[in-house]
């Protein structure tokens, strides 16, 4: 089951956890609870022989190696108090950030149904199947989804035809994009909806046409139609199986294959948008613009060598290249998933330690879940945790779109750096800003890089600055009050106009 960060300034409810959430609990197998450093499953009694038969199998030793599957070793009472003499407890590495279905792009969604098909494909080869079948169970490590649930694992009957996890990927995974497609409903909207799309939903809002398209009528059609919701547990008929091993495992191949082939169909070709082009189109920037601003940047982290960065309004992501690059691992969100997709695909195609979020700042993610306890909202799993955090081009949309006074803004970067931001500031004469001013210039008119400094100064110092030919300014910031030693003494920066 998915994890969770932990959110800031509250007290745990658990000793045990730093989460400040409750345990995971719908797993009747284990549960799971995040630690400092690590996540620690307690598995139950009644799973205890068939994990612990898992975890001396080949298959899992295989699926670790690739890399599909999320590293399991059994905890010690000595390295962890929460484990009692007696207990089985497994500890996973700790996945920083979490990221959630609905803060994937469609690419992301269907690496992680590739995913998820290739363990289950696998498991069968080797005598096993998944009994689970949802995005929840997938994590991203950077830009690569890895299969966090280890619980998801049970020995298969080596005649049975029947894939039992197949309803609930049909549900969670390709009818979310089969509605994204052609009915328009966003991937964000499944944060409501746990266990997916049912077939009946999406065939009454599917056209004719596409309800009776061979791609999709047995996962919605046929299922609607063979639908039984009175059908009590008694009435169910025996789960088919072949006399034949061979033709049972030939029959589950095909039918993961034909999965694989619909999600590739329902994932289509990439979407573009305003902001996915944002990069080549911008005429407010001459080359010579661009040019500067990319060697101030680099030049910046090349000082400061940052471990892990904050990219906000990554767009297409030239600088969350740029940071991943310089040896830092990268966080990037933006609210375009056009945009995000294609940085996403740059990451994974090259390997770069990028993790992307389809998310707004100024609208985060929310928690949700039991109680809004089971999934912690956007910021409760950033705030903190960077070294250095990139807003640039982005103040003025936060300004002018959101209406956020400066000083807001400032307290929110604050809370999320724990010592560097660098921003972008976008005059009120810029093309861009007076496109969004909507004859608001008695308001937002006449804000000036003064105004931002002053609303910046209860929590930022200014470390550095380059000016742009186009009057745009670059200004690095130091946190005030968060380190024993000056920006000289980390990043050699003289506190004046750089000439990068």
């Amino acid at each position: 089951m998915n994890g969770l960060l932990n959110p800031p300034n509250r007290p745990a409810r658990h000793p045990s956890t730093d989460s400040g959430l409750e345990p995971t609990f719908r797993d009747p197998a284990g549960q799971l609870r995040l630690m400092d450093d690590c996540a620690l499953r307690q598995i139950r009694p009644a799973a205890r022989e068939v994990t612990l038969e898992f975890l001396r199998s080949p298959l899992r030793t295989a699926l670790e190696q690739s890399g599909d599957l999320i590293a399991s070793k059994i905890a010690s009472p000595d390295d962890h108090p929460l484990v009692a003499p007696g207990e089985l407890w497994l500890e996973h590495p700790r996945v920083d950030p979490i990221s959630y279905p609905w803060e994937w792009t469609t690419a992301q969604w269907r690496a992680a149904a590739e995913l998820t098909l290739r363990v289950a494909s696998q498991a069968i080869a080797a005598g096993w199947t998944l009994k689970d079948a949802t995005p929840l169970n997938v994590l991203f490590m950077g830009p690569r989804p890895v299969l966090v649930d280890v619980l998801s694992f049970e020995r298969r009957d080596p005649r049975s035809t029947v894939w039992l996890a197949y309803g609930q990927f049909v549900r969670t995974f390709l009818l979310p994009l089969v509605a994204a497609k052609y009915l328009g409903w966003p991937l964000e909207a499944t944060l409501f909806r746990r266990d997916g799309y049912e077939p009946r939903e999406i065939s009454k809002a599917l056209p004719r046409r596409q309800r009776f398209s061979p791609a999709w009528f047995d996962v919605v059609t046929l299922a609607t139609l063979l639908e039984r919701p009175s059908q009590k547990p008694s009435d169910a008929k025996k789960l088919p199986t072949a006399k034949d091993p061979a033709l049972a495992r030939h029959i589950l191949e095909k039918r993961i294959a034909r999965l694989g082939k619909q999600i590739r169909h329902a994932a289509g070709t990439p979407n573009r948008s305003q902001w996915s082009d944002y990069t080549q189109a911008a005429r407010h920037y001459k080359p010579a613009d661009i040019e500067r601003k990319r060697q101030f940047v680099k030049a910046t982290l090349e000082r400061l060598r940052p471990a892990r960065v904050l990219d906000i309004g990554a767009n297409t992501g030239s600088y969350a290249r740029m940071a991943a690059e310089a040896g830092a691992e990268v966080v990037a969100f933006d609210s375009d998933a056009a945009a995000l997709e294609t940085l996403w695909e740059t990451a994974a195609r090259e390997k770069l330690p990028i993790a992307a979020l389809v998310a707004n700042v100024a609208r985060p993610t929310p928690a949700a879940g039991w109680r809004n306890r089971e999934h912690l909202s956007l910021l409760d799993r950033l705030v903190g945790r960077f070294d250095l955090v990139l807003m640039l081009a982005v103040i003025h949309h936060l300004i002018l779109r959101e209406q956020a006074p400066l000083a807001l803004i400032g307290e929110l970067a604050a809370s999320l750096t724990r010592r560097w931001l660098l921003v972008e500031w976008v005059p009120p004469s810029d093309p861009m800003y007076q496109e969004w001013l909507r004859g608001r210039d008695e308001l937002y008119g006449n804000l000036s890089e003064d105004d931002l400094k002053q609303a910046f100064a209860p929590f930022f110092a200014v470390a550095d600055r380059c000016s742009l030919d186009n009057q745009r300014v670059l200004l690095l910031f130091e946190r005030m009050g968060e380190t024993s030693g000056g920006a000289a003494e980390t990043g050699k920066i003289n506190h004046k106009e750089s000439t990068a």
